[in-house]
Formats: C-alpha cells, structure tokens, sequence
C-alpha cells in the first residue's frame, strides 16, 4: 500500500508540474528541492518528507491537504477505510485525509498521529497566503510555533493560524499525540 501511495505521489507531482508547464529545474528553484531529489519522487524511487512535499506543493501552487485531496467523485460520505493515509518517512507522523473528497467545501479535515519527539517544519509558502487552519489537540501534547510565538498546547486546546507564513509542528514529550488540523483552503 505504502508503495502505491508512493507512485501516486509521484505521478501526481509529475502531472500537475506538466499541467503548470514547469520544467524539473523549474520546480526545483521555485520549491528549493533538488532536481535530482524531485525526479525521484516522480519516479518512486523516493520518499517526500512533510516538509519537502510541502515545499513542492507550495511551488505547485497548493497546500499538503489540497495535494492529498481525493480525485475521485464526489461524496458526502468519507468512510474510515476509503480514507487517504500518508506517513512521513522522516517523522513517522500518520496523516488521515477525512473530509469526504471533490465535494465543493473549502475545508479539509485532517487527523494526525504525531510520534513522540517528532518535529515537522513547514517554510512559509506562497499558496498558502489567506488559507487558515484550526489545530485541536484530542491526546497528548504539541507545540506550536507561528512566526515567534510558540503554543503549548494540551487536550481540548485549539488553535487558530495562518497556513502561508510557515510554523511548526513539535511534540515535547516521550508519548505520541493526537490531533486534527482543520484547514480553510478559501483565500477570501
């Protein structure tokens, strides 16, 4: 499974850099990711961090959750086992895309396993300007860092930030936390 998520990846990196009309050295000086690094990815042959796939997400054009949204038809209905799961070789963090796919919504809703000690950047990005997300901490703890400001954040504590001017994403203890992101794609 992991494998054809892999491909998928890949193939869609690939497609929607063809569709912008960028070439391999476009991508790689718009994202900052190598040439050499995102050729693999196309191919396979490796896999993207968080935080490098969002890199390549921004310079494309998207954010992480529009890059994972579902392309097959719409539905109202999200079931667990349709749902897309991605897990960052770097980390280990699991990311659940449950929003049901294609449907008209602006928001996407994601639940993350985050590892104990984990730490995910995401550099500011372009696409991401405008968007907004809600991070609700259900098990654990996080911390979060927008801009200079750090939150702690425990069980039932919810935050609200902008997508576009980079954050991070830690978690200080030795146990794994839970949480769901709640991402507002509109730019209005």
């Amino acid at each position: 499974m992991e494998q054809d998520l892999e491909t998928a990846i890949g193939i869609r990196i690939r497609k929607l850099r063809i569709e912008k009309g960028l070439t391999l050295d476009d991508l790689a000086n718009a994202s900052g990711v190598s040439r050499a690094m995102i050729s693999r990815i196309e191919r396979a042959e490796a896999s993207p961090t968080a935080s490098l796939l969002a890199r390549v997400c921004a310079a494309l054009g998207l954010s992480l959750s529009a890059f994972f949204a579902d392309e097959r038809q719409a539905s109202p209905l999200a079931r667990r086992h349709e749902q897309q799961v991605w897990r960052d070789p770097e980390t280990g963090y699991l990311r659940r895309s449950v929003s049901p796919p294609a449907t008209s919504s602006e928001v996407d809703i994601v639940d993350v396993e985050f590892p104990a000690g984990a730490c995910v950047s995401f550099p500011p990005h372009t696409a991401g300007h405008g968007m907004t997300q809600h991070v609700w901490v259900f098990e654990g703890e996080m911390e979060m860092t927008t801009g200079e400001t750090v939150h702690h954040l425990l069980p039932g504590d919810c935050l609200f930030m902008p997508v576009g001017e980079g954050h991070v994403f830690r978690n200080p203890t030795s146990k794994p936390a839970r949480y769901c992101v709640v991402l507002n794609r509109s730019t209005r």
